[in-house]
């Protein structure tokens, strides 16, 4: 079904990327289901609570907040906690990577309610790539328009459809996966690119994609709001809406390319031209091996060169020396690991790196992200839903 990518249907979207809305979303979203009150919302956020129960009333109203019981009071009647309604609203993340497509789809909360995969060879043109990720969605929201109806008939089947109907809030009209609660679609895919015109640069082993408006393509395809970022920028942002994130920490992600996602201050590091990040194309050897990228001695060939070799601890140890120059130059708080080849080997890559840091007298913390093969597309419907909160 297709509509106007501008029109995100039952929710109200320049109400929720309202500044107060979003801190008031971002703290029910955090606070979960045991949810949050609204005295400890107006401390939390300054804001007045008037202010507040404005906010929260017309959340409620569109279906994005609901009560979540009572909690007791230093004084006086018990106060009502509210929480997000996670499936009040859903999102795509689609992870374009160099051999391989995945396509998932979460709520609200960024939890993810479905996921495709599928082989991909990212050199085969943007014809027949574009034409496989407009697939793979519509698919992806077929299959989950097709279990919410399941679910549907189930619960009337039982005869709960009538308190279901109630609970569901805005996502309730033709079944919460119906084009209202559908907010769009975020694209990841190797860099370099600019976020902003939804354009990739020239891709490392694929210069056909310079150029090629992939953002608007899909908007057309698609007929839905698009938003196209790095790889590793989603990845990023996908860890930095987590609750007790560091507010300041580099994702370095090895996989069938390598680079590096910048949080600062919370948000991710673009760049002016949208292109920091580019840690894979860093010279670390003057006269090293030539690059796709045109150069010679780049950190991205060096260590992908160890892990063809299977000396994966050689590749941890040039991953460490890059980390190193993203410390030094940032003064991060962490460094986080993640990517297929450093999950197929998280203690040789997190230690190796661990080892060149203390090494240099560099203090930053290691770890491998928690986030699981998935980590670029849940991402990418982060792209989507981080506005809403203010991310």
């Amino acid at each position: 079904m297709k509509r106007d990518p501008r029109d995100q249907g039952g929710v109200n979207v320049p109400a929720l990327r309202s500044h107060n809305a979003a801190l008031v979303l971002d703290l029910l979203r955090t606070a979960g289901e045991t949810g949050i009150s609204r005295l400890e919302l107006a401390e939390r956020t300054g804001l007045t609570p008037q202010a507040v129960s404005k906010i929260t009333a017309r959340l409620r109203a569109d279906g994005l907040a609901a009560e979540a019981g009572h909690r007791a009071s230093t004084g006086g009647k018990p106060r009502t906690v509210l929480r997000l309604v996670p499936s009040a609203a859903y999102a795509v993340g689609v992870h374009l990577d160099r051999d391989e497509l995945t396509t998932l789809l979460t709520d609200l909360a960024g939890t993810v309610v479905s996921l495709r995969r599928r082989a991909l060879d990212l050199g085969a043109g943007a014809e027949p790539v574009l034409g496989a990720v407009t697939d793979e969605v519509r698919a992806l929201l077929a299959e989950a328009e097709a279990e919410a109806e399941a679910g549907s008939a189930a619960d009337a089947a039982a005869g709960a459809g009538a308190d279901a109907a109630a609970g569901a809030g805005a996502g309730a009209a033709g079944g919460p996966l119906g084009p209202p609660a559908l907010l769009g679609v975020g694209v990841a895919m190797p860099g370099p690119l600019d976020h902003r015109a939804g354009v990739p640069g020239r891709v490392t082993g694929f210069p056909e994609w310079e150029g090629r408006p992939v953002r608007d393509e899909l908007v057309r395809r698609l007929g839905l709001p698009v938003v196209l970022d790095k790889d590793t920028n989603a990845a990023a942002l996908g860890l930095a809406v987590r609750p007790g994130a560091p507010g300041s920490f580099a994702y370095v992600h090895l996989g069938t390319g390598l680079g590096a996602g910048l949080v600062l201050g919370g948000a991710p590091l673009r760049g002016d031209r949208t292109g920091a990040g580019e840690l894979g194309h860093q010279t670390v050897q003057l006269d090293g091996p030539a690059c796709g990228c045109g150069g010679r001695g780049c950190l991205e060939v060096l260590c992908l060169a160890e892990v063809a070799r299977g000396e994966l601890a050689g590749a941890a140890r040039i991953l460490g020396a890059g980390a190193a120059n993203l410390v030094r130059l940032l003064d991060i708080d962490q460094v986080l690991l993640g990517g297929r080849v450093v999950l197929a080997a998280p203690e040789v890559f997190e230690g190796g790196v661990r080892e060149v840091l203390a090494g240099l007298g560099l203090t930053a913390p290691v770890a491998v992200a928690g986030t699981g093969p998935d980590a670029v597309a849940e991402g990418a419907a982060w792209l989507i839903l981080g506005p809403i909160f203010g991310q």
